[in-house]
Parts: C-alpha cells; structure tokens; sequence
C-alpha cells in the first residue's frame, strides 16, 4: 500500500511539494446523488419553485465552489483550472438527481478535489433551495469516477 503523502517522515501535515513534477493534462469526473421526494423532484424539473431555477443555480455554485477547494481543504494546491463542467441527471424512479462534475487543469497536480468538492456543493446547493418543500432530501454516493494525467497515469473507478 502506498504511504500517505501528506505527511512528512516525522508524521507533521504538510503541504506535498510538487515543484519538480511537469505540467500535464489532468482531468477528473466525479458523481454524487440527492434523493428527495417525488413532488419536489417534480417541482425542481418542472421549474415551478419560488427560488427560480434550482439545476442552474447549483450548477454555477458548484463551478464556484471547485475554484474555492484550497481555501476549504488545508493541504490542496490552487489550481488554474482550464474547465469544470456540471450535469444533472433526474431520475423519476429513484426520485433523485445525480450530479456530474469534469474538471480539467494543466498543470504538475490532480483536479480530483476540485471536482469531488464542486459535486458535494452542487448537492448542497439543490438542499438548501429545496429545504423548505423537503428537509428529508439525502445526499450521497460522492466518488471519483476517473482520473487522468500525472505519473498514476489513468484511473476509472470499477463497475
């Protein structure tokens, strides 16, 4: 198993020096889902709900909140972020919607954070707007569905 890299070799926190790396294309696609009742899945779709365009909303929320990720996670590099997109899926069955995040830099580090953390804020994004119709609304399955550049080369998550 590989070491933690966020340590150093006394155990302190520290931030990993990547100053000798090259600069690649990095990509990584994240998901995560929030479940909620049919009706306030049925307003959200439909648009009827008095806060506005609640997809849209969460959409930019979650691209602002990928440029943000050093400024919530201590140890994370800023990044210039080249791309981050964001697509929602509504899923009538399972009343949910599941949010897809691809986020994409050049540079000597990983988007993985970026996009894990646009995903999560997204989901949070569609909560608050739809609180007031459906406080029981459950957010999870946030994962990293792939990974690209850099010395690990590709990574996808296995089906």
């Amino acid at each position: 198993m590989n070491k933690l890299t966020h340590f150093d070799a006394s155990g302190q926190a520290h931030m990993v020096n990547v100053g000798d790396k090259p600069n690649t294309h990095r990509l990584a696609i994240a998901t995560g889902r929030i479940t909620m009742l049919p009706e306030t899945l049925s307003m959200i779709e439909a648009g009827t709900h008095k806060k506005g365009d609640v997809l849209g909303i969460a959409r930019i929320a979650g691209i602002q909140a990928s440029k943000k990720t050093p400024d919530l996670i201590p140890l994370c590099h800023p990044l210039a972020l080249t791309h981050v997109s964001l697509d929602f899926a509504l899923n009538k069955e399972s009343s949910s919607i599941t949010c897809q995040v691809r986020a994409e830099t050049t540079g000597p580090t990983g988007v993985e954070m970026e996009a894990l953390t646009a995903v999560q804020v997204a989901l949070l994004t569609i909560y608050d707007m739809a609180k007031a119709v459906d406080r029981g609304m459950v957010m999870g399955e946030v994962k990293l569905l792939e990974k690209n550049g850099g010395k690990s080369g590709e990574w996808k998550v296995a089906e």
